[in-house]
């Protein structure tokens, strides 16, 4: 296919093609599917357990009683217990299942190792576990979504690093030379995870359950928030860029729009994000130019992030009617629209002006949950429903209830729209309100008014995050019941007469119509 910005011929997936789906329940012949099933359906479990005790703390913040006087049920236990379980649980083991999919389909090669390949499975539910046992009981570093004691720390690394040569190691295989952009993607989020987590958690062990960072001071503040910032940029966003770049075309059966445009923005994302860090520090004791640095390098950062995003709809040309009858696709887009909206917000809140308005207040809450629940929770949602019904021999999306998805869709955008909205207007009041002063200089309210006047945002986002919850718990039972529609020998779905033969993307399990 010819790339439309610069009239090359690339070798995208669509020459990659592989053969056919006649492949038995769960595992093809060719491809290992069974650890992406596995991946696939923990995605769905440590979504829901991740988001109902963020349901959970969010109500805490509405109504504190709620913690019941119960230390492991405390504000500032489960806090970091739901930002590991959604962040490394749940998008963890989306990214893991789709780039162990996307990285066999289009290399044309069955990952090297099988063992290797359960190792990564097992291991990585084992990190997950510690974390859900040990944060509730307070053993923590206090370093913010690098909480994880040193033994678990090293746990993580291993798995990563087994990861990591299951994933290259299948690429070294591949029998073609091209390696498709998507794998680029997924590559760089393996490689920049292994290298900040080894260096952010670098501690001295005291006992087995306590360790204390080798870095001090200001130092520790600016590894942490590298480490912070950078993990949000390649785990959260280089990513899921990688399964934007498979899952959109697939779903949506057009070719990227410009193969050489994702090209460009691979490498200036990768070039830039790095930088940007310091934004998290402004007016502390960083030194300026490093806050300065960090908040021009975000600046820029707008546009590779807005050129991925701009590549991702433009895919969507001559195939917007499909939006009508493909909820798969409406995932797709609408983490689209969250992602260019927060790579917007991003630079401009790290804009010191802006930052000392915004900083600590609510607004900062609202900014990670539109790339969260609307960028990086709704393209893993889109994805999997592409995902499961080819582990279970069927085609891409026929899952059993197309109106399920489709209300799985309408719950995630409101709820999402419900949270960030209550979030900014509760984060433009604090920051108001805390700059606020009389005319002798006084402050005109305390802090304990700022929280008074923002219960009705706290209860609204309770309530946007419930709806949102409720999402995964419809998702569960659709994919409960394509389930056993498999087992039944049944390849029909519930209302398949509703799907559209053009709202399928991967006719046959094949990759011939990505690109």
């Amino acid at each position: 296919m010819t790339d439309k910005s610069s009239g090359s011929s690339e070798s995208h997936p669509k020459t990659i093609a592989t053969g056919s789906t006649s492949h038995s329940f769960y595992n093809s012949r060719f491809y290992n599917y069974r650890v992406v099933h596995q991946f696939s359906i923990m995605t769905v479990v440590w979504g829901i357990v991740g988001m109902l005790v963020g349901v959970l703390i969010a109500a805490q913040l509405a109504w504190p009683a709620l913690n019941f006087n119960i230390p492991w049920l405390s504000f500032g236990r489960l806090r970091p217990l739901h930002t590991n379980a959604v962040i490394f649980a749940f998008g963890g083991s989306a990214l893991m299942a789709t780039s162990l999919f996307v990285v066999q389909r289009t290399c044309q090669v069955r990952l090297i190792s099988d063992k290797l390949a359960a190792f990564v499975f097992w291991g990585w539910q084992a990190v997950i576990v510690s974390a859900a046992i040990t944060l509730p009981m307070g053993l923590t570093t206090s370093k913010e979504y690098a909480e994880l004691e040193w033994p678990i720390d090293i746990l993580i690394a291993v798995v990563w690093i087994a990861y990591a040569v299951l994933f290259f190691g299948t690429i070294m295989r591949r029998k073609g030379q091209h390696i498709y952009v998507a794998n680029w993607f997924f590559g760089a989020f393996i490689l920049a995870v292994a290298l900040l987590h080894i260096i952010n958690s670098l501690a001295l062990p005291v006992t087995l359950t306590k360790s204390y960072s080798v870095y001090s001071g200001t130092v520790d503040a600016m590894v942490q928030w590298w480490y912070g910032h950078n993990a949000v940029g390649f785990f959260l966003t280089a990513g899921f860029l990688g399964m934007m770049y498979y899952f959109v075309p697939k779903q949506a059966d057009r070719p990227v729009y410009s193969y050489r445009l994702s090209v460009v923005h691979f490498w200036a994302l990768i070039a830039i994000y790095v930088w940007a860090g310091p934004h998290h520090l402004h007016y502390t004791s960083l030194p300026d130019w490093t806050q300065n640095l960090g908040m021009v390098m975000s600046l820029i950062l707008l546009a590779p992030s807005w050129g991925g995003m701009i590549n991702g709809f433009m895919t969507l040309s001559g195939a917007w009617d499909k939006l009508r009858t493909d909820p798969i696709l409406k995932f797709l887009v609408v983490s689209l629209s969250f992602y260019g909206m927060s790579t917007f917000e991003g630079p401009m809140m790290s804009i010191k002006s802006v930052n000392a308005l915004s900083h600590y207040t609510d607004w900062t809450i609202g900014h990670v949950h539109s790339g969260a629940l609307g960028w990086v929770a709704m393209i893993s949602i889109g994805a999997i429903y592409h995902l499961i019904p080819l582990m279970y021999n069927r085609k891409a999306g026929d899952m059993y209830s197309v109106k399920l998805i489709d209300l799985h869709f309408w719950l995630s955008t409101i709820g999402t729209v419900l949270y960030i909205v209550s979030m900014w207007v509760n984060g433009l009041m604090q920051g108001l309100m805390w700059r606020a002063v009389n005319s002798d200089g006084t402050l005109t309210y305390s802090f304990i008014e700022s929280v008074e006047a923002s219960y009705a945002g706290y209860v609204v986002r309770f309530i946007g995050g419930a709806i949102f919850f409720s999402g995964m718990l419809v998702m569960a039972w659709n994919i409960w019941k394509t389930r056993q529609l498999a087992l039944s020998g049944n390849h029909s779905g519930h209302d398949a007469h509703e799907i559209q033969s053009s709202a399928h993307a991967g006719k046959a399990g094949s990759d011939e119509v990505l690109a």
